[in-house]
């Protein structure tokens, strides 16, 4: 079958996840036989050294400098393609969205990489990617977020007529347990991106961790932090790492932390990608709690759970080394067998070959 997407963008991952999850999405897609054409707004904060992926050899790159230059094109494609995806933070979203369903792209699904966040802006006035109005114009709206949310909140609230789940998921040939990197090594680590909603996650249990372990290292790595954040002095700040250094950073650290933001610890079941992808790489993580992480992995044999920085950091000075690896062993055997992007494009494969209205 032919996909046409159009997403945020595949051919960066500077400041963003979503790169990550489709590089790894379509490239599975492609391995089971199909075509996959990728449509993105080249964004100039995208372009030159931030452009880690200009050529992916599973899919054909069509960037484009406005929609207006693209969309006579774009729709054609679309409306002779087996299946349409419109991802989130599509740049004019909106009119993408217009264009398709105007032009009677069917079927044509929603892959929402920021569901309560979406829901949040869609709430108050519509987000700048998607309007309130839009929701039931797709075949399908497929969810980084699952649980009741799907229900109660896409369909019931927002008249979305099949809300499914597609989590995140991980190349396994690319993320998986490598050699440390000793100018990464440290006790605790976190990777992602700056989030107002999401620091103070941080401050807790890493920040403030910092602070009463100062023999201890730790290693923050992502873009966009204020300038005005004071780190402690065992802390060590790197604005940003590609993909490919992604595996080392992961097997580099004792522990790996996983904060998330306030909009999904609120809706729950959301799993971030670099969860995945730091499990799949043997790391033994500490999370903050939400709803449904048990359904992804199991407290206390694959991930643990503290509430508070002193619970943190008993767990990074008092944890035997043979019951931190064992943990991260089982997240890591978890993931390859459940998430997966072998996984993830056989449930894409099946959503798109499913008649709509069938479950």
């Amino acid at each position: 079958m032919k996909l046409v997407v159009f997403g945020l963008s595949i051919s960066s991952s500077w400041g963003n996840g979503h790169a990550t999850t489709y590089r790894a999405l379509l490239r599975a897609f492609a391995a089971r036989g199909h075509e996959v054409v990728f449509y993105e707004w080249d964004a100039p904060w995208y372009g030159g050294e931030h452009r880690d992926h200009p050529h992916p050899p599973y899919c054909r790159l069509v960037l484009y400098p406005t929609w207006d230059d693209a969309a006579a094109d774009a729709v054609a494609e679309a409306r002779e393609a087996d299946a349409v995806i419109v991802g989130s933070y599509v740049n004019e979203g909106p009119r993408v969205i217009d264009a398709l369903a105007g032009a009677g792209v069917d079927p044509l699904f929603f892959y929402d990489i920021d569901t309560p966040v979406t829901v949040a802006a869609l709430r108050t006035g519509g987000a700048e990617y998607l309007r309130a109005d839009q929701v039931p114009l797709f075949t399908r709206y497929l969810s980084f977020t699952g649980g009741p949310f799907l229900h109660e909140v896409l369909e019931g609230e927002l008249g979305a007529r099949d809300a499914r789940p597609l989590y995140c998921s991980v190349d396994e040939a690319r993320y998986r347990p490598t050699r440390p990197d000793p100018a990464l090594a440290c006790d605790l680590a976190y990777m992602g991106t700056y989030a107002a909603d999401r620091q103070p996650v941080l401050d807790h249990f890493l920040v403030h961790v910092a602070r009463r372990l100062p023999e201890r290292r730790f290693v923050v790595a992502g873009p966009q932090y204020p300038d005005g954040i004071r780190w402690p002095a065992n802390v060590r700040h790197i604005p940003h790492l590609g993909p490919a250094e992604h595996p080392a950073f992961y097997s580099s650290a004792a522990w790996q932390l996983n904060a998330t933001r306030a909009d999904m610890v609120a809706a729950g079941w959301s799993p971030s990608v670099r969860l995945f992808e730091a499990a799949a790489c043997g790391a033994a993580m500490i999370s903050d709690c939400w709803p449904g992480i048990e359904a992804f992995f199991t407290p206390g044999r694959e991930i643990l759970l503290p509430a508070t920085t002193a619970e943190v950091a008993d767990i990074v000075a008092r944890t035997h080394d043979d019951d931190r690896r064992a943990i991260g062993q089982a997240a890591r055997e978890r993931i390859l067998a459940e998430h997966t992007a072998e996984h993830r494009a056989a449930e894409l494969e099946a959503l798109v070959r499913a008649p709509a209205g069938i479950r």
